[in-house]
């Protein structure tokens, strides 16, 4: 049998999350002997459809046996799926809603599947940790995903829904990159409202967008304007071990949310699918957790 040959497509190569997807691609590849073709789409939705299609279009002893990729853009590229099905390559979405995808696995024999982290329950997590860190309530100055991007969506619904009442937001957005997010910081204090803002925490929805809104404080002129918004608690999402977690033991970071790295969870369910013939299920959720645990977040005291 010829070697099962995967192609992996993600978002960035400067997002650690990302960083650490492909690396989970790499080692699922190793212990499993199969070929993981790792590309970036440099968080262009149009470059990310060009490069699956090429691949998907060329003669067949060159195709993948299988896709795996976490969308850029607002939808997951149906007609490029279905361009996918067509000739029978499986097709894994990562960490994004698929509406197509039932329709799409009566329609094909291949594995097709989506596999997520679990946004809502990040948000919900992340809700919680406000509300543990700012017991008597505040205002939260909070870095989300793209506008278009389901991950983002759900992770401030779930956010939402467990904060509580007496915690007010104040929503930025990025797009999922600690510089993208030191841009959105940095042109949000130069607003008059800024200045009148009282904020207790800064929350964003990954751990590289909390580190960029840091490095935007770090740049103010005035000592004393750096020193009370550095001094604030700062809390994140993804959690990894070289990077969330670090910055959380440091004091960089007050708090965040590991979430699991998926793509080498799904390259073992095609390898599954294609060795046993059978068929993975539909939708598979990864569990997030707080780093570190609920009960042991120390409020932070407004003055």
């Amino acid at each position: 049998m010829a070697k099962i040959r995967i192609l992996v497509s993600l978002t960035t190569n400067d997002n650690d999350y990302q960083i650490e997807q492909a690396q989970s691609a790499e080692q699922a590849a190793n212990k499993l002997g199969v070929s993981a073709e790792i590309i970036y789409a440099n968080n262009d939705a149009i470059n990310q459809s060009t490069q699956i299609l090429r691949a998907i279009q060329a003669s067949p002893e060159d195709r993948p046996n299988a896709i795996v990729f976490e969308p850029v853009g607002g939808t997951a590229l149906p007609q490029v799926a279905r361009a996918a099905a067509a000739v029978d390559i499986g097709w894994a979405v990562l960490n994004r809603e698929a509406n197509y995808i039932e329709d799409l696995r009566k329609a094909s024999t291949a594995g097709i599947f989506a596999i997520s982290s679990d946004h809502v329950e990040i948000g919900r997590i992340q809700g919680r940790q406000f509300a543990a860190l700012l017991p008597r309530g505040g205002t939260v100055l909070y870095i989300q995903g793209p506008s278009e991007n389901s991950a983002a969506k759900e992770r401030t619904l779930g956010m939402q829904e467990t904060k509580p009442a007496n915690i007010q937001v104040i929503a930025l957005r990025a797009q999922w990159t600690e510089e993208s997010s030191q841009r959105a910081v940095r042109s949000w204090l130069k607003l008059t409202t800024s200045q009148k803002a009282a904020v207790d925490l800064i929350g964003a929805q990954d751990d590289s967008m909390a580190m960029g809104a840091r490095k935007a404080f770090e740049e103010l002129p005035s000592e004393g304007d750096r020193e009370r918004w550095l001094k604030l608690p700062f809390t994140g999402c993804d959690g990894l071990p070289k990077t969330g977690q670090v910055w959380v033991r440091s004091g960089l970071l007050a708090a965040t949310v590991f979430v699991p790295p998926n793509t080498g969870q799904a390259i073992e369910m095609f390898v599954q699918a294609i060795q046993q013939k059978k068929r993975p299920p539909e939708r598979v959720l990864t569990v997030p957790t707080s780093i570190p645990p609920l009960t042991a977040l120390k409020p932070q005291r407004i003055t």
